[in-house]
C-alpha cells in the first residue's frame, strides 16, 4: 500500500457523537490511504481513543487545552505526507471530496492552501472563502453584524462569497475543514497557537499570502458542517475567546502607531458586543 498523501488532524475537546460520523463519511472521501490523528485537548478520552481503534486512526492526549490551532500544530508534527488536512469533528464528507479537494489544490504548485465548499445542515453555503478584512471593514463588521447584518462593512466582508460555485483565490479560508500543503505550513511556522480559538485561520492565510502561496476555494468539494457541538451547550468561554482573537488579531495586523486610536476603538467596541453576548447566553 502506498503512503498516505494526506494527514488528516481532527482536534477534538469532550467530542460526541459526532466524532464517529465524521471517521465514518472521511472513510467515503478518499479512495486514496488517508493518515488520520485525533488529538484530544479534553481530559476524557473515552469517545476518541473508541473512534481511533475503529478506524485505525492515531490518537494523540495533549494532557492541556492547548486550543485548536495549538491542537493542529501537534497533530502536524512530524508529518511526512505531502498535505495536512485540519478538520473540526463536526463535519460530514461527501463521497470523494477530499480527492477532490487535493486534486484541486495539486494542480498548482503555488497553492499553499485549499478549502471546500462548507454546507449549512439545510444545505445553504456557509461563507468560508473571505477577503483580508481592512481595519474599517473588520470594525465595522464585527461592531454591527449581530444588531443590523444589512450593514455595508458586513456585505463587503463577505461579497466574494457570492461566486460560490467558482474556484478562485481568497484572502483567508475557513479552518474548520483546511487542506494545508505541508511545506507552506511548515514555511510559515504553522498556526500561531497564541489564537486559543477563532481567528487563528484568517491569520494563517494572511500569512500564506505574503509569503507568495494562494488560498484557494474549491467548491466541487462539499462537506456538510454541523457547527458547534463541543461548546453549544456552554457558549460563553467561545464568545469570549471569540472577541480576545478578535482584539488579538486586529493589534497584531495593525501595529504602527498612528493607527493605536483605531486599535482601541475596536477594543472597546469588542468589549461592549462580548459584555452583550454574554449577558444573552447566560
Amino acid at each position: 500500500m502506498s503512503p498516505p498523501t494526506v494527514r488528516v488532524v481532527c482536534v477534538v475537546f469532550h467530542p460526541g457523537d459526532e466524532l464517529a460520523t465524521f471517521a465514518r463519511t472521511l472513510a467515503t472521501a478518499s479512495a486514496e490511504p488517508v493518515e488520520l490523528v485525533i488529538v484530544d485537548n479534553g481530559t476524557d478520552q473515552s469517545v476518541s481513543r473508541a473512534v481511533a481503534d475503529e478506524h485505525g486512526a492515531r490518537l494523540l492526549v495533549t494532557g492541556a487545552n492547548l486550543g485548536y490551532g495549538g491542537g493542529a500544530n501537534a497533530g502536524a508534527d512530524g508529518c511526512e505526507a505531502p498535505w495536512i488536512l485540519v478538520a473540526n469533528s463536526d463535519l460530514e464528507w461527501e463521497p470523494g471530496a477530499l480527492d477532490v479537494l487535493v486534486a484541486s489544490a495539486d494542480a498548482d504548485a503555488r497553492t499553499g492552501s485549499a478549502g471546500p465548499a462548507l454546507l449549512n445542515p439545510d444545505g445553504t453555503v456557509y461563507p468560508s472563502a473571505r477577503a483580508l478584512p481592512s481595519l474599517a471593514q473588520g470594525a465595522g463588521h464585527a461592531l454591527f453584524v449581530r444588531i443590523w447584518p444589512g450593514n455595508p462593512w458586513t456585505r463587503q466582508y463577505r461579497a466574494e462569497q457570492e461566486s460560490a460555485g467558482r474556484q478562485r483565490a481568497a484572502g483567508w479560508l475557513s479552518g474548520a475543514c483546511l487542506l494545508v500543503r505541508r511545506t507552506a505550513f511548515e514555511a510559515v511556522g504553522g498556526f500561531d497557537d497564541g489564537y486559543f480559538m477563532f481567528f487563528e485561520d484568517v491569520d494563517l492565510g494572511e500569512r500564506l499570502g505574503r509569503a507568495g502561496w494562494t488560498n484557494l476555494y474549491v467548491p466541487q468539494a462539499r462537506v456538510t458542517h454541523v457547527g458547534g457541538t463541543s461548546w453549544r451547550a456552554k457558549p460563553a468561554r467561545m464568545i469570549s475567546a471569540h472577541h480576545t482573537s478578535a482584539a488579538r488579531y486586529v493589534a497584531r495586523r495593525y501595529p504602527r502607531w498612528y493607527q493605536w486610536p483605531v486599535r482601541q476603538a475596536t477594543v472597546l467596541g469588542l468589549r461592549l458586543r462580548e459584555r452583550s453576548e454574554l449577558r444573552a447566553a447566560a
